[in-house]
C-alpha cells in the first residue's frame, strides 16, 4: 500500500476531483476531523442533520441540513423554515423541556406546506426532538422521526370551508350562510393559534297580522330568535347578548348549517302571520320569530320575539312570548299588547319588547341588535310594527317592517318580523335568518 502526502488537492481547471470509484471503501479513521466550510451533498445518512449546539432562545431563520437546540424557558419561539428543496433536511429539540409551556412554531416559507397543510405548525410536546425532511409541493416538510413518537407539528390555526368566506381584520376569516349549507372543519388547529369560533345565529322573522277590512287589527311579527357568542375569541363587539357567552369549540368534521326562512303573510283576511322557521348551527338552535295577532286568532303566537297582539278586539288579545323555548341569555322579547279600542301590538325585538298600540297608533316592533361579526356594525332582529289607524307602528331597528299599507317585510337575512296591516292591503313576510361563523385563521 502507498501513501499521498500533500497539503491540497486541486482539480485541473474545469473538472472535478473524484475519490475512488464505484465499490472503492473510503475509510475515515477514528479521531480525523472533517471541517466543512461549503456545501456539502449526498453525504452521509439520508434524512440526517448536522446539530448546532449554540442554544437558540429567540426566533431564527433555520439552515437546511442543520439541527437546532431551542430553549423555550423565556418564550415563545418563531422558526422560519428554509425554501423548501426534495430532500433539504431540518432538526429541532426542546433543549429544557418547555415546548409544552411555550411552545415553538415552525413558520413556512412562502408557499410551502408542512404536513400536506398551508399552515404554520407548533411544537407542543415537552422534550420533543423532531426531523423535517421537505419530500415535495404537495407534502411539503413531513416529519421523518420523532423523539417522542409523535407526529408533531400539528396546524396551529383552523382551517375551514363552507359559505361565503371573507377576511376582515387581517387575520380573522368570516363564514357567511345565507341559505342552507355546511361549515366544514378541515384542521382544527390548537389553543395558541385556534380551535373555537365566533358565532351569531338568527332565525326567520314571524310575519305580520292581516286585520279585516278598515280594522287596526293586524299585529307585528317578532324576530328570529337571536343567539351569538361574545367576539373574545374573534375580537369583534358583540350585541349585549353576547354578553360572557363562550366561543364554541370545533371539530375536524362537517357541520350542517340551517338557515330559517321568515314566516309567510296570511292569505285570509283577519289571519295572524305565520311563525319563522329556526336556524341551527352544531348545538345552537334560534328559534323562529312569532306571528302577529289579527282578528281570529287576535292572540300571536310565541317564539324566537314573540308576536304582538291584535288591537280593536274587546278584552284584546294575548302578546307572544320571546325566548320561546328558553335559553341563556335571551334570544329575544315579548310583543307588544293591543286590544279593546287600541291599535296592534308591534312584534318583539332581539334588544328589547314590541310597543304596545296606543291612541290612534300601532305600536312599534322592538328594537334589534347590533354586532360587528362581519368587520362592519350590522343591526339584525328587529319586530315588525303593529297597524293602526291613521298612525301605523314603526319598524323596530335592525330589520322590522313598519306598518302601513300594506304591511313591509321583514329585510331578509336579518331575521326582522313583518308588519301587521287591514284588508285589502297584505301583510309583511318575517326575514329569513342568517348564520355567520368568524375564527382566527393566522
Amino acid at each position: 500500500m502507498s501513501e499521498v502526502k500533500v497539503n491540497k488537492i486541486s482539480p485541473r481547471s474545469g473538472t472535478g476531483v473524484q475519490l475512488g470509484d464505484s465499490g472503492d471503501t473510503i475509510t475515515i479513521p477514528a479521531g480525523a476531523t472533517i471541517n466543512n466550510q461549503g456545501t456539502a451533498t449526498n453525504f452521509g445518512a439520508t434524512g440526517s442533520a448536522s446539530w448546532v449546539t449554540t442554544v437558540k432562545t429567540s426566533g431564527f431563520t433555520a439552515v437546511a441540513g442543520e439541527g437546532y437546540f431551542v430553549n423555550t424557558t423565556g418564550g415563545a419561539v418563531s422558526v422560519n423554515l428554509p425554501a423548501g428543496t426534495a430532500g433539504a433536511v431540518v432538526a429541532i429539540k426542546d433543549y429544557a423541556k418547555t415546548f409544552d409551556t411555550n411552545a415553538v412554531t415552525l413558520v413556512r416559507n412562502g408557499s410551502d406546506k408542512i404536513g400536506g397543510q398551508a399552515v404554520n405548525a407548533t411544537l407542543t410536546i415537552e422534550g420533543i426532538a423532531v426531523t423535517l425532511v421537505f419530500v415535495d409541493s404537495t407534502q411539503g416538510w413531513l416529519v421523518t422521526d420523532s423523539g417522542l413518537q409523535d407526529e408533531a407539528p400539528t396546524p396551529q390555526f383552523l382551517t375551514a370551508t363552507g359559505g361565503t368566506i371573507t377576511t376582515v381584520c387581517t387575520d380573522y376569516k368570516v363564514h357567511t350562510f345565507t341559505s342552507p349549507g355546511t361549515f366544514t372543519v378541515c384542521s382544527v388547529g390548537n389553543a395558541a393559534g385556534s380551535n373555537s369560533i365566533d358565532y351569531l345565529v338568527i332565525a326567520g322573522g314571524g310575519a305580520g297580522g292581516r286585520g279585516p277590512n278598515g280594522a287596526n287589527m293586524g299585529a307585528g311579527g317578532g324576530a328570529g330568535g337571536y343567539r351569538e357568542s361574545s367576539g373574545t375569541v374573534g375580537s369583534f363587539s358583540a350585541s349585549p347578548l353576547g354578553a360572557c357567552v363562550a366561543a364554541l369549540p370545533v371539530s375536524a368534521t362537517g357541520y350542517p348549517i340551517t338557515v330559517g326562512a321568515g314566516g309567510a303573510t296570511p292569505n285570509v283576511i283577519g289571519c295572524r302571520g305565520d311563525t319563522g322557521a329556526n336556524s341551527i348551527f352544531s348545538s345552537i338552535t334560534s328559534a323562529g320569530g312569532g306571528g302577529g295577532g289579527a282578528q281570529s286568532p287576535s292572540n300571536a303566537t310565541n317564539g324566537g320575539s314573540g308576536g304582538g297582539s291584535a288591537g280593536g278586539i274587546p278584552g284584546g288579545g294575548t302578546a307572544g312570548v320571546g325566548n320561546t323555548p328558553p335559553v341563556s341569555p335571551p334570544q329575544g322579547n315579548p310583543g307588544g299588547v293591543g286590544g279593546g279600542s287600541s291599535p296592534a301590538g308591534g312584534g318583539g325585538g332581539a334588544a328589547a319588547a314590541g310597543g304596545a298600540g296606543t291612541g290612534p297608533a300601532g305600536g312599534p316592533g322592538g328594537a334589534g341588535a347590533t354586532s360587528s361579526i362581519n368587520g362592519t356594525p350590522t343591526g339584525r332582529g328587529g319586530g315588525g310594527g303593529g297597524n293602526g289607524t291613521p298612525t301605523c307602528g314603526t319598524a323596530g331597528p335592525g330589520g322590522g317592517g313598519g306598518s302601513g299599507a300594506p304591511g313591509a317585510n321583514g329585510t331578509v337575512n336579518t331575521g326582522g318580523g313583518g308588519a301587521g296591516t287591514h284588508n285589502p292591503y297584505v301583510a309583511g313576510n318575517g326575514g329569513s335568518g342568517i348564520v355567520i361563523i368568524r375564527y382566527k385563521f393566522q
